[in-house]
This record gives C-alpha cells, structure tokens and sequence, in this order.
C-alpha cells in the first residue's frame, strides 16, 4: 500500500528562457542557463530536495513537517537573490560580446508553491513523487500573476500553502491573487513580488560583526546542514531544546521573522531582550541582548555559519568590541558569555547528532559541476 507524505512543493521556473534560448547562440546560452540553474539549486537545497530538472524549471518538495514556514519562505528569496546575483556576476565578469551573453538580462525567475500530498512511484527503475497536488503545483506555473499584478518575478503561494506555512499573508503584504485550474476550480493564492524584495536587499544596511573585530569569539562545528542550523538558531520553538532558557517569545515585524523582531527569552520571572538588526537567512544574524541585571548596556553579536566539507556546519558567535564607557560591562560578562555559547554549540551538535534518521527518501538528480566562467 503506497504511503500518504505532507509536504510543501516548490517549483523554480526561468522565465524568458524560450526566447532566450531561440534568439542566441546555443553553446554560450546552454552555458549561462546551466550556471544560473546551479546557484539556483545549490540556493534552495536543503531544505527543499531536488526531485527533478524540467527543462527551464526544477521541481523540489520537503516534508512539511521539517521546515518552519518562515525559512521556507527565507529560502526562496534567498535563491532569488542568489539567482540574481549570479547573473549580475556572470555579466561582469565576461567580455564576450556574443548574443547570449548580451541578453542576459532578459532573463528571471518566478517561483510557484503548493502544500499538499504525495505518494512514491517506480518510473524506469527510479524513484519519484506523484499525487494531485503534484499535479496542481504544475498546474499553477501556467498563470495569470503577470497579466493580473503586472509581476514578472514573483513566489505564487496557494492558499494551502500560506496555511501550512502558518503565516500572517496579510501583516507580510502578501497580494490576493486567484488562478483557476481544470477540474478544481477557482484556488486562491497569495503572491509575493520579487523584485521589490530584492531591491529591498540591495538597499539594506548591513551590520556583521567580523572576526578579526571582535571581542569575543565562540565557535564550533556541529552536525547537520546549514539550513538546519540555520533554523535551530532562529526558530523559537527550537532553541528552547537546546540553549538554557525558559523558552523564547517572539514579536515579529510585518508578520515575518527578521530585522526588527524583538525575543524575550525567559529565564524564570527575568528575561534577556533580544532585537535582530540584521538578518541573512542561513548566513548571518546580528542581533542585540540587554541581560536583566543591573548597570546593563546592549551587546552586539552576530551568528555565523559556514558550510563543512563533510554536509556539517561551522557556528561562530562574534561579540563586538565594545565602546569605551561599556568596556569594562564586556569584560565582566565575557566569561560567562563563552561558557554558554560553548554549552549551547555543544548541546546544539548533541541534539543534531541524536536526531532519528527519518524515512528513507527518493535520490535526488546528481547537480552538473559549474563551468568557470
């Protein structure tokens, strides 16, 4: 008997890829397309996986059950931004005057996603996803989302999907937007606009505390993808299974976890307050705390974190140096700060070491190494 799975599915479309590919020279085309494709992917994985290549797409899935809503949509604009740089990069980085090279900018990325089931079917030997909301995914990259709100690069969003992601479409700006498809109907959905996101990122101001410029430097490899630490880091519910706290409540900014989302973490009646002041998904997160003890300043520390070679994660906690008035307030707590940061990276690794292995899953499709460009 084939077994029912939950999961968000997301489909990563390139949009002007067929007048691309049709008004250019092939060679160089293929090229920038299989380059783009690779930082789009390498983006999104985990915690989507990659079921398979579908020409000028890629379908990818995840357990619904694995992924916070909010880092799932942190995924997705993160890819867009990746997708966006590289192609900024590739553009700067040649001097061919070639078609394809010259029409780059034509091209764009829009994203559709569905929350729905799946089962796993054999096709020629191999492992893959199959059900109706598989189905209807597909369905949604033939929409009316530019024709309707004049959007060329967006995520399209069912409602099925802001519901599993349990997020507030409304507080986010999300956009109301309705796709009809055969034998189902009117399916309402929620769009966000890309390009307005990326300039957002391009126009934000970023404050990274740098290793060789702090006061303070905790650091440890721990077990696990960058996305799933990323995740243990930042969600609440998480953090509460490792770090020495009471739990943690949040207050989000616009309904989205990010710059400005302020956390009480609770340590019986006291709590350390916590602002994020800026924000890269999987990256970075910098962020100050005010402890509940008397004559207090703010510390600034940024979370960061490198991929290993071996799939693990590098976690470093930065402290930055202090100004002179708070200098020796940073002194005095130091200690104490390198003792629970090395705790919570150790317990933190621990967990992730313990974590039962879950259902064993399909393949994904080996990645084409990049060509050097």
């Amino acid at each position: 008997m084939s077994v029912l799975n939950s999961a968000y599915f997301v489909i990563a479309d390139i949009s002007g890829y067929t007048r691309f590919l049709t008004s250019v020279e092939l060679d160089h085309a293929h090229d920038i397309i299989s380059d783009l494709m690779n930082a789009l992917v390498t983006a999104l994985r985990p915690p989507l996986r990659l079921a398979k290549f579908e020409g000028d797409a890629v379908f990818l899935y995840c357990a619904a059950d694995k992924v916070d809503g909010a880092v799932l949509q942190d995924t997705i604009e993160s890819a867009y931004f990746a997708f966006r740089r590289r192609l900024r990069d590739i553009g700067l980085s040649t001097t061919c005057e070639c078609k394809a090279c010259s029409q780059m900018p034509m091209l764009d990325l829009k994203f559709v996603c569905h929350h729905g089931e799946y089962v796993e079917h054999t096709m020629a030997g191999r492992k893959e996803i199959a059900g109706k909301d598989v189905i209807v995914v597909h369905r949604f990259l033939k929409n009316t989302v530019t024709e309707d709100l004049g959007l060329r690069a967006y995520a399209l969003y069912s409602e099925a999907c802001v519901v599993a992601m349990a997020v507030d479409a409304q507080a986010q700006g999300l956009v109301p937007h309705a796709e009809s498809i055969d034998l189902i109907g009117d399916v309402p959905c929620r769009v966000r606009d890309l390009h307005a996101a990326w300039k957002a990122e391009t126009q934000a101001v970023r404050t990274c505390v740098a290793r060789d410029e702090a006061a303070l430097v905790v650091d440890r490899e721990v077990a696990g993808s960058r996305a799933t630490v990323w995740e243990y880091l930042t969600v609440p519910a998480l953090r509460r299974l490792y770090q020495q706290t009471d739990g943690v409540v949040e207050a989000v900014v616009d309904g989205r976890r990010g710059t400005g989302t302020t956390n009480h973490c609770m340590h019986g009646k006291e709590a350390v307050l916590e602002e994020i002041v800026d924000w890269r998904p999987g990256t970075y997160v910098t962020l100050t705390k005010l402890l509940p003890i008397p004559g207090a300043t703010k510390l600034l520390l940024t979370l960061a974190l490198e991929d290993l070679p071996d799939g693990g994660t590098h976690v470093e906690m930065r402290l930055a140096r202090p100004k002179r008035r708070e200098a020796a307030f940073v002194e005095k707590v130091s200690p104490v700060a390198s003792k629970k940061y090395t705790e919570e990276f150790a317990a933190l690794d621990a967990l992730l070491r313990a974590r039962a292995p879950g259902p064993e899953l399909p393949p994904e499709p080996d990645l084409a190494a990049p060509r050097t460009r």
